[in-house]
């Protein structure tokens, strides 16, 4: 039986990459008050010093069999932890300026929010309405409508006259304008 209080943190570090679940539990005893007391002097923040430390923690097991300690583990820890405090505070940092950001133009971004919601609904009724289509009326207006194709592009393509394509087309329209009402065709005209 092995004492762990007595290995090395080298030693300790071996053990943990192959998986002994004591090495971890020693390491986690030996540094985590150290760590926490560390980021507590940074961040100035028990909790946020807690949950660093313990993301620590949990990540060092979850990614044992990956890690590479340099020689000196203390170091490594130190380290790791001064990186996730780095990065709390640039996230912080980030946090404050969109929170600021969206304060400052929230009546735009609600407007535009709404437009969007509203438009988007609207086309999903348009597309909801053309699914029933004939096939072939279907693709002549799709590619008419969605990939912005001439009649004499669509007609080339699907190797029909360019009336045939006009027909389809008209045909498609007047059928969404008696589903849809006028004024919901007219906008979708206009995002088109």
């Amino acid at each position: 039986m092995r004492d762990y209080l007595t290995l090395s943190d080298n030693e300790l570090s071996a053990l943990l990459i192959s998986g002994d679940h004591r090495a971890y539990e020693q390491l986690y005893h030996r540094y985590s008050r150290l760590l926490f007391s560390y980021a507590m002097k940074k961040l100035r923040d028990e909790e946020q010093a807690k949950d660093i430390t313990q993301e620590f923690f949990t990540e060092l097991w979850d990614k044992r069999e990956t890690t590479v300690f340099s020689t000196n583990i203390s170091g490594y820890f130190f380290s790791a932890i001064n990186n996730r405090i780095v990065n709390y505070f640039l996230r912080e940092n980030v946090k404050s300026k969109f929170v600021s950001y969206v304060a400052d133009n929230l009546p735009g971004i609600v407007a535009n929010t709404d437009h969007l919601i509203r438009e988007n609904q609207l086309m999903a009724l348009i597309e909801k309405e053309i699914q029933p289509l004939p096939p072939k009326m279907r693709v002549v207006f799709e590619m008419s409508r969605k990939q912005h194709l001439s009649y004499r592009e669509i007609a080339e393509k699907l190797d029909i006259s360019e009336r045939t394509v006009e027909n389809q087309v008209s045909n498609a329209l007047f059928r969404l304008r008696t589903k849809l009402g006028l004024v919901f065709f007219l906008l979708y005209l206009a995002n088109k």
